[in-house]
């Protein structure tokens, strides 16, 4: 018997029937057409499927989308903000951080939380923050010049040519 479900998704009110076993995952992408949430494992291992509920992280092929009823919800559709992308995409870019792509929605947003609660991460918080994301083409160092480019970024300052992304 589907459900009412009532959520905010990337900053504006969702309603939808939905049935009690469907994931956040399929909601998102299936009733609500936010594609950009990837379906990887369905079994919450590889992070493709990250996104913000109230702000933290959460892997969306194993939470139930009645689980986020009054929720805020953000995807990767909704981490720009006024016409411009997030400056953890543009450190994804600069940095050439992506290869297939496939995982970086959910990096992306794993980093927009870390970069959140906390503003300028070591190596060792950086990699805990990262840990539930698998990548299976980079090899993470470009990921990793991202992150610290991006945290850089966000505390206002533009990073020097030496702190910059290595693009070897």
């Amino acid at each position: 018997m589907r459900q009412i479900l009532r959520l905010t998704v990337n900053g504006e009110a969702a309603e939808s029937l939905v049935a009690p076993h469907q994931s956040l995952a399929d909601f998102l992408r299936e009733d609500l057409g936010l594609t950009g949430t990837k379906h990887g494992c369905d079994l919450g291992d590889c992070g493709a499927c990250t996104v913000l509920v109230d702000g933290e992280p959460r892997l969306s092929c194993i939470t139930l989308a009645l689980e986020c009823e009054g929720r805020e919800v953000t995807t990767i559709e909704g981490v720009a903000r006024d016409g411009r992308v997030h400056p953890v995409q543009e450190a994804f870019d600069r940095c050439v951080a992506a290869q297939c792509g496939y995982c970086t929605p959910g990096l992306v947003l794993s980093c927009v939380a870390l970069l959140r609660d906390n503003p300028s991460p070591s190596e060792a918080q950086i990699r805990a923050g990262l840990s539930g994301n698998i990548c299976r083409c980079t090899g993470y160092t470009k990921i990793m010049d991202a992150v610290r480019e991006a945290a850089v970024e966000l505390a206002g300052q533009a990073p020097s040519p030496a702190e910059g992304s290595r693009r070897d």
